[in-house]
């Protein structure tokens, strides 16, 4: 079985008798990281660079299974996926050559998506050809972007660039 740390849940929204909401409670914990509004760890100027990511992909392979996991800065691993669960390795030829990195990036990219993890920070630098070089392409293939958006600033009045709300929908 996969694991998924937290998922979605409905707000809770409570209706007096006009049929207005008189309170909203967001229950989705990843809510401001959707907005971009959501704070980024910085970590100090002296620190080696690379903290500054809301999830972070992070592959661990040894001799006989690779692990693939999604890890929040705060709440550490996310949405994970082994070459040893029993309905992958049961497809696979081996658990540690080409395909099974190909197909590992697949099944990471599907469960993401479920999950509503659509942008992940990653640090990888593969060789050309290389097994993590598949790995990332199935990943993108899937669905999911290797870079995260900045955080949005607001911007000062004296500002000349706007740049759009992320929040706001403008339908053209």
């Amino acid at each position: 079985m996969f694991a998924l740390k937290y998922c979605f849940m409905k707000p809770l929204v409570r209706f007096n008798s006009s049929s207005a909401a008189t309170e909203f409670f967001n229950r989705n914990p990843r809510n401001l990281e959707r907005m971009r509004i959501g704070r980024k760890p910085d970590g100090y100027h002296l620190e080696k660079p690379g903290r500054k990511f809301w999830h972070k992909l992070e592959v661990k392979g040894s001799n006989r299974t690779v692990t693939a996991q999604v890890v929040h800065y705060l709440n550490g691993p996310v949405v994970e996926a082994k070459t040893s669960e029993w309905a992958l390795r049961k497809q696979l030829y081996s658990m540690v050559d080409t395909s099974a990195y190909m197909n590992l990036g697949r099944v990471l990219a599907q469960r993401c998506l479920e999950c509503g993890i659509s942008e992940i920070y990653c640090d990888l630098k593969p060789q050309e050809g290389s097994k993590i070089e598949k790995f990332l392409k199935e990943f993108e293939n899937g669905g999911i972007n290797l870079s995260e958006l900045d955080v949005y600033k607001n911007p000062q009045p004296w500002d000349q660039f706007r740049p759009e709300k992320p929040w706001e929908v403008t339908e053209e």
